[in-house]
């Protein structure tokens, strides 16, 4: 690979200013043990996108590489996994050619002051709430722009839930019995820590719906557990895809509940604010297809029935309002912005009305 950092500009990076400092030097040391050659004549860089962990760009034994490591601070249970998303970027490529490989790990968190792990790297376009206008003017598919990237993701979905985890070596990932009683009492117990005892009355309702309607274990698939369209590198002249990222939290698990977190980012024009505040995905536009419709797609392609789906569409909302919670109380803890804290906090309990919206049936 060449020094051209191809389909990345400055905009794709914090300046030095912002940037998150990190003992590159001590990390020199550690990789040159390791039998690595870490370049410390090119600055690394962090990439400017996400609110989890933290990603640099370096160079390594010549070539791109990103070490990825967990953000400051104190770590909600389960998340921000470095072991775990070492363990399947090890393995998964052999069957799903779209998850970078992971170069290294490492366990001594006194290295970077946490553990971290190195993949290779993967050049494309990131898009997120917003598809850039440059984008929109030189699309030139058959079909319009959305229906191309709607669809896409559900078959990259599809395509995952497809790969048997004892073919690459993750059947022993997670633990698929149980996992649906377990992953909400894991989201109500963070959901008590978030909001330090003071939940608000919506989300009192919707815990006490979620746990008065468990849906029996349905089979088991390996799944992403946080599937949308900024997890997806895209080829900027076709939007065809380069990778998938983010897999600290893949495990085995219910295949409906993958689909019902990207359907928690998937907003609809006549949604309430808080879906459109969100931002996640821009699928209010440009032709992409519902919600109702993503999730017929995948039906078909899959075969799996949607008998559970609303329960998992809102037992991912839950998920997303405490996670915008943990956010808003890492901001108030670490005294960074307020306004930006509060804003975070309010979206989280309109997320929880929107939740129980959803269980009554007003939105797909």
């Amino acid at each position: 690979m060449s020094n051209t950092i191809h389909t990345v500009t400055e905009a794709h990076f914090h300046d030095a200013r912002n940037q998150y400092p990190q003992d590159w030097r001590r990390l020199a040391n550690y990789l040159h043990g390791q039998g690595l050659d870490f370049d410390s004549d090119i600055p690394p860089r962090q990439f400017a996108t996400g609110f989890g962990n933290l990603n640099y760009l370096i160079r390594l034994d010549q070539q791109w590489a990103v070490l990825r490591r967990p953000p400051p601070g104190p770590i909600p249970p389960g998340a921000n996994d470095m072991a775990r998303e070492s363990l399947i970027l090890s393995r998964l490529p052999k069957a799903y050619p779209l998850a970078p490989r992971a170069l290294h790990y490492c366990e001594d968190s006194e290295v970077l002051g946490a553990r971290f792990f190195i993949m290779e790297y993967r050049p494309g376009l990131s898009i997120g709430g917003q598809i850039p206008e440059t984008i929109r003017q030189n699309w030139r598919g058959e079909v319009p722009l959305g229906s191309h990237l709607g669809t896409l993701l559900i078959r990259l979905l599809a395509d995952l839930h497809a790969v048997p985890p004892e073919r690459v070596g993750l059947d022993q990932l997670g633990k698929p019995d149980g996992f649906i009683q377990r992953t909400l009492t894991g989201w109500v117990e963070r959901a008590r820590l978030a909001w330090s005892n003071h939940p608000p009355a919506d989300l009192i309702r919707l815990i006490e719906w979620l746990q008065q309607r468990i849906p029996a274990d349905q089979g088991h698939c390996f799944i992403h557990n946080d599937f949308k369209l900024d997890n997806v590198l895209l080829r900027e002249h076709d939007l065809s895809p380069v990778a998938v990222i983010d897999w600290d939290m893949g495990t085995r698990g219910a295949p409906l509940y993958d689909l019902g977190v990207l359907l928690s980012y998937w907003t609809e024009r006549d949604d309430p604010p808080c879906m459109h505040a969100l931002n996640q995905m821009p699928t209010a536009g440009d032709g992409f297809p519902g919600r109702e419709q993503a999730a017929t797609l995948y039906q078909n392609l899959t075969g799996t029935t949607l008998t559970s789906l609303t329960y998992f569409r809102v037992l991912a909302l839950l998920r997303s309002a405490v996670v915008f919670q943990q956010i808003c109380q890492r901001k108030t803890l670490n005294g960074e912005d307020n306004d930006s804290g509060v804003e975070f906090g309010q979206l989280a309990r309109e997320l929880c009305s929107f939740a129980l919206d959803v269980s009554r049936g007003q939105y797909f």
